[in-house]
């Protein structure tokens, strides 16, 4: 008699969390600007512009529900997409070219905030007599470097059955065999990619998949090198099931550093996101973890590799016996 393999059933979404509520959960200070500026804008919006805040809600689609703020126009999403279903057709939205631009999205406070200021400081140095004026050469490149860190380049995504590409640009620092994983239900093969601070660092899904759920961790901000930092940091969970058969199930861990403060996801449970697509970001210097089943698994990098997020592929499954 032959043996029959009795595989998990489909996974079940499971709500988002209450500790979940926006896209960057940790919240920060430029995300606090950020909101306050949002609630100006509509204020303004509703007093001076209202036939176009009419004219988006005719154009509005989806769901409103869960939203924690009025939304007014594609702009109010940005930081609770994930708490809702509303959207607006791509030719709707005037704000869809900045989607376009190489710079991470959200990472525009900190660019303006934080790199505004270090040229203030940079502006007030080179008045110094010399050779102190010098000293503004300090301010402006750090501004550079922030520049650098929220880069978001294209990426061409590699086509092809069974492929899983890296979810973040770094090093692979870690390849661990998994007795078993709740998830997975079996055994599972984790990879753990460290990002420094000159690393793009856009998560990317590494298949076309389903998000089943998402745990966000409030915790440490110790070095991401160190093994007790996957414990201790505040840290994002994503539990994935592949769109198709034999779906598979999967988990990306976004794991903040000493230097990264904020983890960014802009999923929600039951939405479907493709191989390589942009999901989300750790702001500056922090860990990437994707664990997979080993089940019929060839992992096609070795630790110390240096991956891209999207491009480069992690690993590959050899096509499932349906028989």
């Amino acid at each position: 008699m032959t043996e029959v393999e009795v595989r998990p059933a489909r996974a079940v979404c499971v709500p988002l969390p209450e500790n979940m509520g926006s896209v960057q959960p940790g919240g920060g200070v430029c995300y606090r600007v950020e909101l306050a500026w949002g609630r100006l804008r509509r204020g303004y919006l509703r007093a001076f512009r209202p036939a176009y805040v009419r004219r988006m809600v005719q154009l509005r689609q989806g769901d409103l529900q869960g939203a924690p703020h009025a939304i007014l126009d594609p702009r109010d999403l940005k930081y609770c997409g994930n708490r809702c279903q509303a959207s607006w057709p791509p030719e709707a939205d005037r704000f869809g070219w900045r989607a376009r631009l190489p710079v991470a999205r959200w990472g525009w406070a900190e660019l303006l905030l934080i790199g505004g200021l270090l040229w203030a400081v940079a502006l007030g140095l080179a008045w110094l007599p010399a050779p102190f004026g010098l000293s503004a050469l300090v301010p402006v490149a750090l501004s550079a470097l922030l520049l650098v860190f929220f880069r978001d380049p294209p990426r061409r995504v590699p086509v092809g059955a069974g492929l899983v590409v890296a979810p973040a640009d770094g090093t692979v620092v870690e390849i661990t065999h998994l007795d078993d994983d709740p998830f997975i239900a079996g055994a599972a093969v984790r990879i753990g990619i460290f990002l420094s601070i000159l690393d793009v660092h856009i998560n990317r899904a590494p298949t076309r998949a389903r998000v089943i759920q998402l745990e966000y961790q409030p915790g440490q901000f110790i070095n991401a090198l160190r093994a007790r930092s996957t414990v201790v940091n505040e840290a994002l969970r994503i539990a994935l099931e592949e769109d198709e058969p034999p779906y598979r199930r999967m988990v990306v861990r976004q794991i903040s550093g000493a230097i990264a403060r904020r983890i960014v996801c802009q999923l929600r449970p039951g939405q479907r996101i493709g191989r390589g697509a942009k999901f989300g970001m750790i702001k500056l210097g922090s860990r990437t973890e994707l664990i997979l089943p080993a089940k019929g698994l060839s992992v096609q990098v070795a630790e110390g590799a240096h991956v891209k997020a999207g491009t480069t592929v992690l690993a590959r499954f050899e096509p499932a016996d349906e028989t």
